[in-house]
C-alpha cells in the first residue's frame, strides 16, 4: 500500500492507495462518526456499497443515496435532491459524506458536503482511474448549461481511500479515460514515468502491483502542485493541459458522448501540437499518437464547428476577458500558460478539426 500526505492549507489529509482496503475503511477515518451519508450510483453499488457499509462503525447510522451514473447527474436538480436527502435523515454538522464512485460522484458529493449546513467532513472512495484526479486537491463543484464545473469551491477530503480493487469492474473507456489523466501528469512533472507509459505496449488494468505504482507516480505530481497552489492563482492551472479544448469538446458533443479523459486526450493532442509549433520542443508526439491509437482512444471528431468550440474555450477558467489562455509545453516537465491570440487559435483549431474529422 502507498500513503501520501496531501497538505491543505488547514489542514492536512492521507491518499491510500492499495488493493482491499475497502475492508477496513474505519482504520482510515481520522474519528468515528455517528451519521454517515453515502452517495453511489447504480454501477458500482452492487459490487462495492455492501463492503464498504460493513466496513464502518457498528454503530454508525447510514444513510444511503444510490442515483444513476454519468456526467448528467452533476446538476442543479440533483445537487438540491441530495441536500433534501440529507436534512430527511436529520444530518447534523458531525455527520460524514462518503463519495463512493468515480469524479462525477466524488465533484457532486463533495460540493453537497462543502455546502451543507457550510461544509461537513466527507471522505472521497474513488472507484475509476480518473478519479485519482478529481479525489485529490479539493475542487468540488457541479456543471452549469454554460459549462462544466463553473458552479463549485474548494474542499478538501477528510482523506482518499482508493481501492485498486474497484478497477477490475471498470470498462475499458473508463480505464483509458483514466490513464489520459495520468500521462498528462507525467507530461507535466515526471519525465521518467512518461517514457515508460510511452514505450508500454498497452494499458494493463489487471496489474494491480502496476496500478498503485502508476497511481502514486500521478497522484505525487498532483500532491506536489496541489500544496504550492491550492486555490488554482498560479501553477495549479498546468494540471490543466489538454483540458481547454478537452472541455470544449466534452459540452459540445453532449456530455456523455465521450468521457472526461478521452476529450482530455484529443485536447492534450492540440497542446502538444501547438507547444511543438510555439516553442520547437521535442514532446515525442508521434509516439504520444501512437499510445493513444494502440489503446484505441477515439480520435475522430464529429463535424465540430471551430468558432462554436472557441467560444467555449472562453468560457475557460482560465481565460480572461474572452482572451484564451492555454497550458503549453515549453519541453517535456515545463509546462507554461499562454495567452493565443484569436487569429492563430481559430487557424488551428480550423486545421485540427480537418485532420481528425
Amino acid at each position: 500500500m502507498e500513503q501520501i500526505t496531501v497538505q491543505a492549507s488547514q489542514s492536512s489529509y492521507n491518499v491510500s492507495v492499495g488493493a482491499g482496503i475497502r475492508h477496513n475503511l474505519a482504520a482510515f477515518l481520522s474519528k468515528s462518526y455517528q451519521s454517515v451519508f453515502v452517495v453511489t450510483d447504480t454501477s458500482i453499488a452492487p459490487y462495492y456499497l455492501d463492503d464498504y457499509v460493513a466496513s464502518l462503525q457498528p454503530a454508525a447510522n447510514v444513510t444511503v443515496k444510490i442515483i444513476e451514473p454519468g456526467e448528467a447527474a452533476k446538476s442543479k436538480d440533483m445537487y438540491f435532491d441530495l441536500l433534501d436527502s440529507m436534512f430527511e435523515a436529520g444530518l447534523d454538522r458531525k455527520a460524514l459524506v462518503l463519495a463512493l464512485g468515480g469524479g462525477v460522484i466524488g465533484d457532486l458529493a463533495g460540493f453537497v458536503a462543502s455546502t451543507y449546513m457550510r461544509g461537513i467532513d466527507f471522505v472521497q472512495l474513488p472507484t475509476t482511474i480518473l478519479a485519482h484526479d478529481s479525489s485529490v486537491g479539493g475542487k468540488v463543484a457541479i456543471n452549469h448549461d454554460t459549462g462544466k464545473n463553473l458552479i463549485g469551491s474548494f474542499y478538501p477530503p477528510t482523506a482518499v481511500v482508493y481501492d485498486v480493487e474497484t478497477i477490475s469492474t471498470l470498462p475499458e473507456k473508463e480505464v483509458r479515460s483514466g490513464y489520459a489523466e495520468l500521462i498528462k501528469e507525467a507530461y507535466i512533472g515526471d519525465t521518467d514515468f512518461l517514457y515508460d507509459l510511452l514505450d508500454r505496449n498497452q494499458i494493463d488494468k489487471e496489474n494491480q502491483v502496476q496500478l498503485i505504482n502508476d497511481l502514486s507516480l500521478g497522484i505525487r505530481v498532483k500532491t506536489k502542485i496541489v500544496e504550492a497552489d491550492e486555490k488554482e492563482n498560479d501553477l495549479r492551472k498546468f494540471l490543466n493541459l489538454g483540458h481547454t479544448l478537452g472541455h470544449a469538446i466534452e459540452a459540445e458533443a453532449g456530455y456523455g458522448t465521450f468521457t472526461h479523459g478521452e476529450a482530455v486526450a484529443i485536447g492534450m493532442l492540440f497542446a502538444l501540437e501547438l507547444s511543438e509549433e510555439e516553442f520547437g520542443a521535442d514532446l515525442r508526439l508521434d509516439a504520444f499518437r501512437s499510445w493513444l491509437e494502440r489503446n484505441e482512444y477515439p480520435l475522430q471528431l464529429p463535424e465540430f464547428s471551430a468558432e462554436r468550440l472557441i467560444k467555449r474555450m472562453q468560457m475557460d477558467k482560465k481565460s480572461e476577458n474572452k482572451e484564451v489562455h492555454m497550458v503549453l509545453l515549453r519541453e517535456i516537465g515545463k509546462p507554461v500558460t499562454e495567452k493565443v491570440e484569436h487569429a492563430k487559435l481559430s487557424r488551428a483549431v480550423t486545421s485540427f478539426l480537418e485532420r481528425m474529422s
